[in-house]
């Protein structure tokens, strides 16, 4: 039986044998459509469940509502007076496996310090100076199975909702003459739908999937400068969800606001870059950042 992460608000104590919860880095405090319900999620589940199981990936938190956090499933197991063991998984079947492709994702994010990465020479990843080049590389990797997609980070506002929306251009980037539409219309079914490869997935589309080939199109709110990443989150959309807040936090406390924003820009990107099985294909607004991901290629 599946149930969604708010559904535990008013369940009785060890009323379940078992749950288990996938994506717990997603876990929110509230609950409900207002985020109005409930106390906190984690607790719910932990106090629902004789058993609970949390498969967490902390750099997978892309919102900063995300609150599911190894030191907030040990808080409230304590209170709880629940015994709980940590377990690490080693390694994974993503990204064809390749270790040494996620090490290297951490290592230029700055998100991990893992430079002793093994390399990854089984993993197609390639950098695109034309996102018209990318674009075509993806449609042609689609003809194969249709698992191929092109995704991009949340710099580019929704200009309209709908179905019909292929006369809507929310994604353009003029100096290449390259405009494309955001999936609005069909994120229900952006992972098999064959016209999907003709528009763009965003964090919240494709978080959980996997395709064989993925084209991430970097914006502006991630860039390279004086030897480091930078993130921006006033480069992001406006119709951006994940960052809600973050500008009247800014105005009260700018380091902690940053620090929130530049985690979350890094685990969207390094999610985004690790949802293709068998290869990334990239462009990068910023040219700095182009140049600093090939310089790493190439050692």
């Amino acid at each position: 039986m599946f149930k969604g992460s708010g559904s535990y608000i008013n369940t009785p104590k060890n009323y379940f044998d078992t749950i288990i919860v996938d994506e717990a880095h997603r876990l929110n405090e509230k609950s409900g459509l207002f985020s109005n319900l409930g106390e906190n999620q984690v607790k719910e589940i932990i106090y629902s469940s004789k058993f609970s199981i949390f498969f967490i990936d902390e750099c997978q938190r892309i919102s900063i509502k995300d609150i599911g956090s190894v030191a907030e499933i040990e808080k409230y197991s304590n209170k709880n007076h629940a015994i709980y063991e940590k377990m690490e998984l080693s390694s994974q079947f993503r990204c064809n496996g390749s270790d040494g492709y996620l090490s290297w994702i951490d290592n230029i994010l700055e998100i991990k310090n893992t430079a002793n990465y093994d390399g990854f020479d089984d993993y197609d990843f390639k950098i695109f100076d034309n996102p018209n080049e990318l674009r075509n590389a993806i449609i042609k990797k689609n003809e194969v199975s249709n698992k191929s997609r092109i995704l991009a980070g949340y710099c580019w506002n929704w200009i309209k909702d709908g179905k019909n929306r292929e006369d809507v251009f929310d994604i353009e980037i003029p100096e290449f003459d390259f405009c494309m539409s955001w999936n609005l219309g069909n994120t229900g079914t952006y992972a098999i739908d064959p016209n999907s490869v003709n528009q763009v997935g965003c964090i919240h589309t494709s978080q959980g999937l996997e395709f064989d080939y993925v084209g991430v199109i970097i914006g502006e709110d991630l860039s390279y400068s004086n030897e480091k990443i930078k993130t921006d989150f006033m480069k992001r959309a406006n119709t951006d969800q994940s960052l809600k807040g973050i500008k009247g936090l800014n105005k009260k406390d700018p380091d902690k606001a940053k620090a929130i924003a530049d985690e979350i820009i890094k685990n969207t990107y390094r999610t985004l870059l690790t949802r293709g099985q068998k290869g990334c294909y990239i462009y990068c607004v910023d040219k700095e950042l182009e140049k600093y991901l090939r310089s790493k290629l190439q050692k």
